[in-house]
């Protein structure tokens, strides 16, 4: 038996693969699938089943594909009504791969057709849970993402999933090793564990929803205080997920067209298509292709692009660091974002190189901030890291413009003032500065190595700090 969990720490999300005799299973497969397929065919393998566990939010699944490419059959299980030709399993329900069995075990809360697959080795033993969204290590799944579908509310989910998971997960047997869909840094639970994996028993002691003694009541009062907004990508994935998607290769094939400088303005001027620079920031700050937007590829790229994005239709041009063009092409389509329509040949660089206009946002580092306020305390410093994060510790005097609201804040931003712009490191705000300069909005410095930076410099004001549990 091969059970691998191959986890994508930028989606932070874990898919499956499950191999036995010469069949295999993949649960809740990442949009790119050729991996699952080269690791079947090494082995000599088949792979026989997708399982998927729900209908996903936060990613595009790659079932479609994979099925497509393997001949495996897609499995879901009750009450999903997907667009596309699939085995909906019964509550219950037996799969057999190899000399092992999985059990589907029908878990509602997170979205009504959330589904657990339960392992059993060829002795009969429970060896696994797969435990997609509705059981996290340290958390479980949001009860408010399928409010509309189910029609229902996020209190009625969430006492449904505390049925779910007292009926159906914590009699399980205490050394079961629990494989969620993830870990922490992921919008689809609050406390979720760096941890990827747990035995069963350890989370009975505790996660604090499965607390032995919780009543309903305290349940769905836990689980749905202090809920943020979901990401505005999310439902838009829900429907690709369930109605249907372009083949990735597609995707590939239409997004890797490499223009020179002159075709790539003539693009962006005739398509109107958003141009993303995915440099670091440092780079993107020194000099930059005008009115582009900056998120880093190497940095939450994903969730950022999905949250500050708000058509996953929207035509984009990339500026990326020469030869990592595929890879921000898939990984824009693992979130949805499909219509990339062409690349920078040759990057920035090239871009200089043929005379075109350049563009560069102004930095400032923490020392010389530090003068500035000396000179004029009043200066106006814009804090872009969450709220959590600046109740926790600010700049004395600083407004709190959190990145996920840049687009409510340019009606609080006066273009006639200077302000000074910093998140936690300096990737935030480079994105929330790009994002305003494509606006027009001229008037914004950036500080270099952000509120790290200006810890360590010691001579500007802050508050005293609150631990982030008691500022909430």
């Amino acid at each position: 038996m091969i059970i691998d969990q191959i986890y994508t720490g930028c989606l932070a999300q874990g898919a499956y693969y499950i191999e036995s005799e010469g069949e295999a299973v993949v649960i809740d497969p990442l949009r790119e699938v050729d991996s699952y397929i080269q690791k079947a065919r090494k082995s000599g393998a088949v792979i026989k089943y997708v399982f998927e566990t729900h209908f996903h939010a936060d990613f595009v699944s790659g079932h479609l594909d994979l099925a497509h490419k393997t001949g495996a059959a897609i499995v879901y299980g009750p009450q999903a009504n997907p667009d596309f030709d699939a085995h909906i399993a019964h509550d219950g329900e037996i799969f057999q791969v190899g000399k092992l069995h999985f059990q589907v075990l029908h878990t509602p809360g997170h979205t009504m057709e959330s589904t657990c697959y339960l392992l059993r080795d060829e002795t009969g033993k429970d060896v696994a849970l797969f435990s997609g969204d509705t059981l996290f290590i340290g958390d479980v799944g949001r009860p408010d993402l399928a409010q509309k579908a189910a029609d229902m509310t996020q209190e009625q989910l969430a006492e449904t999933l505390y049925d779910s998971l007292r009926t159906k997960i914590m009699p399980l047997a205490d050394d079961i090793i629990v494989y969620p869909a993830h870990g922490a840094g992921s919008a689809c639970g609050k406390k979720m564990s760096k941890e990827t994996y747990d035995t069963l028993g350890n989370q009975k002691a505790t996660n604090y929803a499965l607390r032995a003694d919780m009543t309903k009541a305290e349940f769905v009062q836990e689980v749905t205080a202090g809920l943020l907004p979901p990401p505005a990508y999310f439902p838009l994935n829900v429907m690709m997920n369930k109605q249907g998607y372009d083949s990735i290769d597609e995707v590939l094939r239409r997004g890797q067209h490499a223009l020179n400088p002159r075709a790539f303005e003539t693009a962006a001027n005739e398509t109107g298509a958003l141009i993303l620079d995915t440099r670091a920031a440092e780079t993107f700050a020194l000099g930059f292709v005008p009115n582009s937007i900056n998120i880093g590829i190497d940095g939450s790229f994903a969730p950022w692009v999905g949250a500050l994005i708000p058509d996953i239709k929207q035509q984009i041009l990339l500026v990326t660091d020469p030869g990592r063009e595929q890879e921000v092409v898939t990984r824009l389509a693992r979130v949805g974002y499909d219509y990339v329509i062409g690349y920078l040949e040759g990057g920035f660089e090239a871009w200089q190189k043929a005379g075109m206009e350049t563009d560069q946002i102004t930095q400032i580092s923490a020392a010389e901030l530090a003068g500035l306020l000396k000179q004029s305390p009043g200066l106006h410093v814009l804090d872009v890291r969450k709220e959590s994060e600046f109740a926790s510790e600010h700049v004395s005097g600083a407004e709190n413009t959190p990145l996920d609201d840049v687009n409510a804040s340019m009606t609080q931003i006066d273009p006639d003032k200077t302000y000074y712009v910093h998140c936690a490191g300096g990737y935030r705000s480079m994105v929330f500065t790009s994002i305003l300069r494509a606006r027009g909005f001229d008037n914004l410095i950036e500080i270099k190595g952000g509120y790290k930076a200006i810890k360590e410099n010691g001579d500007i004001p802050v508050t005293d700090f609150v631990s982030p549990a008691a500022a909430h």
